[in-house]
């Protein structure tokens, strides 16, 4: 057991008579910071409960707890993200820990639930785009670039800007490969997948698209740094949208442990969703996207973004 896991325990142990329900939330609230780490990615908190209580580690707690990956059990064979009163009971007994620990609670610019502070406007839902939207997400990235990305950036810009070039479904990007772009990055084949619905099926086919110079930059970014994240790993890394960091597989081994997968693999499509609402959320261009990848999309569809 982890020092800072055995010095929670005695923490728990100090507390006040709790209710029932608050005493059974505590637990899992417990069982998820176990789990969580499990993971070379919370190393640090794992030598004290100071280090455990520290707010960028809450903050990837929290994140990966939504999830769901870190459920003790299964709910219809998968391990959906948690609800709303989960996470709102998750948050109730951090600010429980932290007063019984002497520490102050944390203030809502920095509560790990909120992210980073945010001192931009808010953000206006814009579910479809229009061509002015479209052409100023275009000047931005593309200002964006002129500055070395980090590799969350990167394959933020590098996917919307493909979008923005392709049209491309969360499915299509998906199935894209390093050998599905030009050596200079110019072009990319894309393999069309058909949403079958009321309409007869057609035919999948794959079109040679020719990459905007935003693409292309956002793509020199992008590589080098998708090469680092998938160096370590055994065998053929050919996805051209990998992952940034170690995750839980929503497995456990034999002892029930998390059982994690390595950073660089390749994302599928609830993956790309996520990291659009990550990429999103954080970018500067925040103001101008749809909260969907796929409301840009159909946006683009309808009023096409000139390259």
């Amino acid at each position: 057991m982890y020092a800072s896991i055995r010095a929670l325990d005695d923490l728990l142990d100090s507390l006040p008579a709790v209710s029932p329900s608050r005493l059974r939330q505590l637990r899992a609230f417990r069982g998820e910071l176990a789990r969580a780490l499990v993971d070379d990615g919370f190393r640090p908190a794992r030598r004290s409960l100071t280090a455990l209580l520290d707010a960028p580690v809450l903050q990837r707690y929290f994140e990966v707890a939504e999830t769901g990956a870190l459920r003790d059990r299964l709910v219809g064979g998968a391990r959906p993200p948690t609800s709303r009163a989960t996470n709102q009971a998750r948050r109730d007994c951090l600010d429980l820990l932290l007063s019984a620990a002497g520490r102050p609670r944390l203030q809502p610019a920095t509560r790990p639930w909120n992210r980073e502070p945010d001192t931009r406007p808010a953000v206006i839902l814009r579910p479809t785009p229009t061509p002015g939207d479209l052409a100023e997400l275009r000047r931005r990235l593309a200002h964006a670039l002129n500055a070395r990305l980090d590799p969350g950036q990167a394959r933020f810009t590098a996917m919307v800007a493909m979008v923005l070039d392709t049209a491309a479904r969360a499915g299509e990007l998906a199935a894209m490969r390093l050998d599905d772009l030009d050596e200079d990055l110019t072009t990319v084949e894309v393999r069309r997948s058909p949403q079958h619905g009321t309409a007869p099926a057609r035919p999948a086919r794959t079109d040679l698209l020719q990459l905007s110079a935003l693409t292309t930059a956002a793509l020199r970014q992008w590589l080098p740094a998708r090469g680092q994240l998938t160096a370590p790993l055994q065998g053929a890394a050919t996805a051209l949208w990998v992952s940034l960091r170690s995750n839980h597989s929503g497995r456990l081994d034999a002892h029930g442990h998390a059982t994690m997968r390595p950073p660089g693999l390749p994302l599928q499509d609830r993956g790309l969703a996520r990291a659009y609402a990550t990429g999103r959320h954080r970018s500067a261009v925040g103001d101008l996207l749809p909260p969907k990848m796929e409301q840009l999309r159909r946006a683009l569809t309808t009023s096409p973004s000139v390259p």
